[in-house]
């Protein structure tokens, strides 16, 4: 406690410190002529402060209207929202008690599956992406399809406000404590955006019903902004050039031009209107006025650019995302094999920590909050794990599927042959309880045991390197062949 007091007391030491003379030089903290403009925006405002509610608020405006009406906008968010949650998460608890841990895990399976817990998982993680935040409440329906009747409403981030300005909250719509933890949050009734607006009121939710699910890029953040803000731009950039390369390829394959003379403006030509346009048309012979002559406009744009500029957009909104430009833009036609796993590397990465902060921030509290009511259910659970006030676990993700799955299976088979992996660590990367996935093996066994079917035999390990050996063969000529043969093949030829 002495310390968080020194840490969080206001005012300054009396102490007073000899001044230092300045030494160092950094030549991106000297302002010139050349980057005066370019860093002209740059402040010293703090992290709330920077993402003020206008400025979140303009955010979240223009990422929604681009994930609304810009295609690639809207397969990235889509494409990263299905890879971080897929079909849902998994709960596999770990007690002691295999009996209890197979009670709990079906009860869990069967709540998620009435209040639509993966298809509400996926929203979340989209609003992250283009609203920078996701609100849920835990509350309690009584219409849930399930003995538990607790149930996940999410709420926009546009309903977690302070429009008066009269509230007590430290942050927009968030009251805090001391240490910076959220206490309550301010929510209005109806979204500021409908028919009753900000007039409907507001209430305050605790902090312990409210899931708050957003990324900090600084420390002492409290609201999160869209993921998609770096890129809003290019976004912008690049709907804009594809229309201006349309227009170029409209503009010559259309019949236009400009009519012009050689004559003086006192000369002896026809009188014609400036500016005026004229319909001509088509696959007809066409007089002009005595001394004008016409010129067909030429688009004159660098349309064969078109693709490399759209790649390389592409690959830096995608950036911003930890996301390869072949999952981006769904085209791997200039990847090979090699280039295509390393992308996929930091993108998986990514992912997996995704899914990490998704389960401490989002999961881990809604099954405190289902456990809690799960024990007043009489029969649900066993009696053995009543006491505890959360049962040990881990969640389990979809696995992500290999490009060759042949060297996969080899790869595998030797990490566990040479004990440097274990079979819970491989059916994780698949997404599959390692004990469920045994006992199905084990009656499915079973069951070709009784009936009296033989199992296919396993192919020789070296197959596959036989065959590229054969390959080998084929292009470089067979082994047995001498020089002398050789030469005599050429000689005949």
């Amino acid at each position: 406690m002495g310390l968080l007091s020194t840490l969080f007391r206001s005012g300054r030491s009396a102490r007073t410190t000899r001044a230092i003379p300045f030494r160092g030089r950094y030549d991106a903290a000297s302002t010139n002529d050349s980057n005066r403009r370019h860093w002209q925006h740059a402040d010293s405002l703090s992290a709330d402060e920077a993402m003020s509610p206008l400025v979140r608020q303009r955010l979240r405006d223009r990422a929604r209207y681009e994930f609304a009406n810009n295609s690639y906008a809207k397969g990235i968010v889509l494409t990263l929202a299905n890879d971080v949650v897929g079909t849902g998460p998994r709960l596999q608890a770990l007690s002691e008690d295999s009996t209890a841990n197979a009670a709990i895990e079906q009860a869990w399976s069967r709540w998620a599956a009435a209040v639509r817990l993966p298809e509400k998982l996926r929203l979340m993680r989209m609003a992250r992406a283009h609203t920078g935040e996701a609100f849920a409440v835990l509350a309690t329906d009584p219409d849930v399809d399930h003995e538990v009747k607790l149930d996940i409403v999410l709420v926009e981030a546009d309903r977690i406000s302070d429009p008066s300005g009269v509230l007590t909250s430290s942050v927009d719509g968030i009251d805090l404590d001391r240490f910076g933890r959220p206490r309550r949050y301010h929510m209005l009734r109806e979204h500021p955006g409908s028919a009753a607006g900000i007039a409907a009121g507001h209430i305050a939710v605790p902090a312990a019903e409210m899931l708050h699910y957003f990324t900090s890029d600084r420390p002492e953040q409290h609201r999160g902004v869209p993921d998609l803000t770096p890129a809003l731009g290019l976004f912008a950039q690049l709907r804009r050039f594809t229309q201006a390369t349309l227009a170029a390829a409209e503009t010559a394959a259309n019949l236009a031009g400009v009519l012009h003379t050689d004559a003086p403006a006192d000369g002896e030509s026809d009188p014609v209107e400036p500016m005026d346009s004229v319909e001509l048309a088509s696959n007809a012979f066409l007089t002009l006025p005595a001394g004008w002559n016409i010129n067909q406009v030429r688009a004159e744009h660098p349309s064969t650019g078109y693709a490399e500029f759209k790649r390389e957009v592409l690959n830096e909104i995608a950036r911003a995302l930890n996301m390869p430009f072949n999952v981006a833009a769904c085209n791997s036609a200039s990847y090979n094999y090699a280039s295509g796993r390393l992308d996929h590397q930091t993108y998986f990465r990514a992912v997996r920590i995704d899914q990490s902060h998704l389960a401490s921030v989002v999961l881990d509290r809604i099954l405190a909050a289902w456990f809690d009511e799960a024990r007043l259910v009489p029969g649900l659970l066993p009696q053995n794990v009543l006491a505890e006030r959360r049962p040990p676990h881990q969640w389990f993700w979809d696995g992500h599927e290999h490009v060759d799955p042949v060297k996969e299976a080899s790869a595998q088979k030797t990490r566990l042959d040479s004990h440097t992996t274990t079979l819970a660590a491989e059916f994780a990367k698949q997404g599959k309880d390692w004990e469920s996935e045994l006992r199905q093996r084990a009656r499915e066994l079973e069951l070709i045991a009784e009936l009296g079917i033989s199992t296919a035999a396993p192919a020789p390990e070296d197959a596959g390197e036989e065959a590229d050996e054969d390959s080998d063969q084929d292009e470089l000529g067979s082994d047995d062949e001498t020089p002398s043969d050789r030469e005599e093949e050429a000689d005949a030829a």
